[in-house]
């Protein structure tokens, strides 16, 4: 007879519209596992839970853990209480081994026989505790010290993944897309009507900008969007910036007139022209002081009081002063700008929409605009149901949102 290593789960809830149990045995079998369900209660209204008991079978014991730990994941939960192992970072910005990376759903530790949620949740940081606070805080690497007590291993820990809308709504499908020749209205409404939702539920929504958004002429939609009070939170880089300012004191963007499309004489240096006024002034928010910045994105940014956060990256002109140019620093800041945010729209920067990706809870809406169809497939295979991707033209997409926007607000 072959020794078996076994190991039993429950899963709960609606696991079954919600494709968490054939994601569930897909993942056992991948992984060369075998199962027998033991107890299964399938809600008998659209609104009772559903319920599975199911052991989970391997050859040997790491098969076994290496398959509990990506079924945690998905929400099951081994129902006898599993003590937490912890073990001390040998030093600073170093790991013990095994230690445990957090997905971007809620996630609970058992702490000395309590259920402690995480202070966060992002994914790819680990769980610090600390047993006299009775607090579990996610970390990055570079912010691990040395004593630090670290979650090692599967045990003591539950995750609770975001359930399929239980109504229609634009989120309700993993993954989404339109034609990259014109967004189809029904899209852009559906997306206005979230906006509406999370500003009505008192949530804030964040924007994620590249420089296209002011290439493609949509840069006074973002800064209607902005002065209308539909953004709360903007997040950027150093071109988005710079190239606002250039559009706004030269007409351009990267030398070309805005409103005929043509090179300007001599413009392919009046990105460099803005970046030197911003310096001369000291910052963007002196720029606007003195009456040199009059209007356009940073602009109302800065009017109306808009926390925001510039990250620079290695091709960067300049940069000017407002870019924070160390990326852990960068980092930081978008965190705590980023607390109370329901709904994140992503506008045609793939680098940073991927960063704040990354940030981002699995409970926050996430809408990704880019012509480019690789930005919105790494966004939406994170495994978020609350991501949505539009590949389109935002010179398009903008400007029909902000018109719908701008109705639903009369």
């Amino acid at each position: 007879m072959i020794e078996v290593e076994v190991k039993e789960i429950e899963l709960k809830g609606h696991i079954i519209d919600s494709f968490i149990l054939p994601r569930v045995f897909d993942t056992i079998m991948d992984l060369g596992g075998d199962f027998d369900v033991t107890q299964f209660e399938i809600g008998k209204h659209k609104e009772d839970p559903s319920y599975a008991r199911i052991l989970v079978k391997a050859r040997t014991r790491e098969q076994l853990d290496r398959i509990l730990g990506e079924l945690l994941k998905t929400g099951a939960v081994i129902p006898e209480l599993e003590k937490l192992r912890l073990r001390k970072a040998p030093k600073d910005r170093t790991l013990p081994d095994g230690f445990y990376t957090t997905t971007n759903h809620p996630t609970y530790v058992l702490l000395d026989g309590e259920w402690v949620q995480t202070d966060h949740f992002e994914m790819d940081k680990v769980i610090v505790v600390d047993r006299a606070k009775k607090t579990a805080t996610l970390k990055p690497i570079s912010e691990v010290r040395k004593g630090d007590l670290v979650v090692v291993g599967k045990s003591g820990i539950r995750v609770e993944p975001p359930e399929r809308p239980r109504g229609y709504s634009v989120f309700e499908f993993m993954k989404s897309s339109v034609s990259s020749e014109k967004p189809g209205q029904a899209i852009v409404r559906q997306v206005a009507e979230e906006i509406m939702k999370v500003k009505k539920a008192g949530k804030k929504v964040l924007v994620v900008a590249g420089p296209a958004v002011v290439h493609t002429s949509a840069g006074e939609a973002l800064a209607k969007l902005i002065r209308d009070g539909f953004v709360d939170v903007f997040f950027g880089g150093n071109a988005i910036a710079v190239h606002d300012v250039e559009s706004q004191l030269y007409g351009t963007s990267l030398g070309l007139n805005l409103k005929t499309g043509r090179p300007t004489e001599g413009g392919h240096r009046h990105h460099i022209y803005a970046i030197n006024e911003v310096n001369r002034a000291g910052s963007l928010k002196n720029l606007v002081r003195r009456g040199r910045l009059k209007g356009g994105i940073m602009y109302e940014v800065i009017k109306k009081g808009i926390p925001f956060v510039l990250a620079g990256s290695i091709r960067d002109d300049g940069p000017i002063p407002d870019v924070i140019t160390d990326s852990l620093a960068a980092q930081r800041e978008m965190r705590k700008k980023m607390k109370g945010v329901g709904l994140v729209l992503m506008l045609c920067t793939m680098l940073h929409s991927i960063a704040v990706g990354n940030m981002t809870s699995s409970r926050v809406k996430t809408i990704c605009v880019d012509i480019n169809p690789a930005t919105v497939t790494k966004l939406t295979d994170r495994g978020s149901a609350q991501a949505l991707g539009i590949v389109t033209d935002v010179g398009v997409f903008l400007p029909m949102l902000t018109r719908t926007l701008s109705r639903k607000k009369r």
